[in-house]
């Protein structure tokens, strides 16, 4: 099986042949179609969250059941589905508080990769998945059945993008229709923010970018308003268009403190923060506590837009199959596994909403 291994933090990926054992007992085995490249993989290559190397990346995909294991319920082989890192055990008290996306719970498989080299040397699954390669074995609870109507391609996205930056507005917290939001960081998290907020009819929908390509996409994505940093007063132009208030939602879909103070400078009186993106283990942020206290202000953080993967992704895949989710429209790039490394590098440069490696 062909897979890209991260073996030194900040080093290119380079592909090899790798061995995956056959699925234990509620575990699934998918011959991936695709795989959208997603900044926490790039975090975590450059070692920004720690880790076990040698590692194969990868995390939000799509592709056919070609395995499952003894006690899998509810998946087939032949199968269409998503491949996603969010891990449930069903039973622990965050997954009977309808929270699985928190759950804590430890799997064998967390211990012990079903990736592994000819020479038998184990090699990681990043992230719980390890979807950079031919094919994954992982939990049952991280795979969602979906029908044919969407393309695998654009299905991809669905397992990470789509969820973290739509679920943060619509289920973390829970934007009111006519609310004011702002939305910092237009990559493919930031852009499904601004879907969201349109979804539930927010009003004005701000996005903030220093790439204007990306800040021509919000206003595609539905946005009122695009503003380059770099180019306004944010924070004043942000008072006119809620008329002197500030914004009623901030989300941070940028992995960066700095915005993350920002976006507190941007709220109005009781307004919420929401921290969207993930940035390197260790950074902090600045807060004048008496402010958010005084100002009755909010702040949230967002594992994974809140997503419960069996309720979310058939209300997601409704809205795409009327027309009403833009998916097939983030996707900028689609390479070959052997040029990942290429794939890579224009998401770093900023040339990418999604790029997704295809197989």
């Amino acid at each position: 099986m062909k897979a890209a291994v991260c073996r030194e933090f900040g080093k290119p990926l380079e592909i090899e042949n790798l061995d995956i054992a056959d699925p234990a007992a509620g575990e699934v085995k998918v011959k991936l179609a695709a795989c959208a490249i997603c900044h926490s993989d790039l975090i975590l290559m450059d070692g920004g969250w720690g880790g076990n190397l040698p590692m194969v990346l990868g995390h939000e995909a799509s592709g056919i059941v070609e395995a499952i294991g003894e006690g899998v319920v509810n998946i087939s082989v032949g199968d269409k589905v998503l491949v996603t890192l969010l891990r449930s055990c069903g039973h622990c008290g965050d997954c009977e508080n309808g929270e699985p996306y928190i759950c804590g719970t430890s799997f064998p498989i967390d211990t012990d990769s079903r990736l592994s080299t000819q020479s038998g040397e184990k090699v990681g699954q990043g992230l719980k998945t390890g979807a950079f390669a031919e094919t994954v074995v992982t939990d049952q609870s991280q795979i969602v059945v979906i029908p044919d109507t969407v393309p695998l391609d654009a299905a991809a996205l669905l397992s990470c993008g789509v969820i973290t930056g739509l679920g943060a507005v619509v289920n973390t917290a829970q934007v009111e229709y006519g609310s004011s939001v702002v939305v910092i960081g237009c990559g493919g998290v930031g852009l499904n923010s601004v879907q969201g907020a349109s979804l539930v009819n927010a009003h004005p929908i701000i996005a903030l970018d220093l790439v204007e390509k990306k800040l021509e996409a919000a206003l595609e994505f539905g946005a009122s308003h695009a503003l380059n940093p770099l180019a306004n007063d944010t924070e004043q132009k942000i008072k006119e268009l809620t008329k002197g208030k500030g914004a009623d939602y901030v989300f941070v879909a940028a992995g960066s403190p700095k915005a993350f103070e920002q976006g507190l400078d941007m709220l109005s009186a009781s307004g919420t923060l929401v921290i969207v993106g993930m940035p390197p283990a260790g950074q902090t942020i600045a807060v004048e506590a008496g402010n958010i206290a005084g100002a009755g202000q909010k702040i949230l953080g967002s594992k994974m837009g809140s997503t419960r993967l069996r309720i979310d992704i058939p209300k997601l895949v409704s809205l795409y199959e009327r027309g009403h989710l833009k998916l097939d429209e983030l996707i900028t790039g689609r390479y070959p596994l052997e040029d990942i490394n290429q794939a890579i590098d224009d998401v770093r440069a900023d040339k990418a909403l999604r790029n997704v490696i295809v197989f």
